[in-house]
């Protein structure tokens, strides 16, 4: 089974404080940013730099250096599948198929320990 990804991508950043960093790209840098609500969790923020790049910030606690992630959505599902066929080559899965917002995602790094992610939208089968 080959990984077929979406165009586009995703770069999420786990922040300590989500008003302050709202304030610094829309203040600071003129990015535009949609407050997300975040149900039992802290609101989070949205933000399309094109059709294919969106920011995503989550308030919580990251270690500095292992945030950003860089999110691939997987256009076809399977997450579950695409997870052990990477564990057979070797990739370290760093967190399991979790809920995500409208979906689900999974933490891996990649040769040199750069954390990355998948996500695909909760209509789609995890296992194929």
């Amino acid at each position: 089974m080959k990984v077929k990804l979406k165009k586009g991508i995703g770069i999420v950043f786990n922040v300590s404080d989500i008003n302050r960093t709202e304030r610094f790209y829309r203040d600071i840098l003129g990015i535009e940013t949609e407050r997300q609500p975040g149900g039992d969790e802290p609101d989070w923020l949205m933000a399309k730099l094109s059709s294919d790049v969106e920011l995503m910030f989550f308030q919580g606690k990251e270690e500095i250096g292992r945030s950003p992630v860089v999110v691939f959505e997987l256009e076809e599902g399977y997450m579950e599948s695409v997870l052990e066929k990477l564990a057979k080559e070797g990739v370290e899965i760093a967190t399991p198929v979790t809920e995500a917002p409208g979906g689900w995602s999974a933490d891996f790094l990649d040769p040199d320990g750069h954390p990355m992610a998948f996500y695909q939208s909760g209509d789609l089968p995890l296992r194929g």
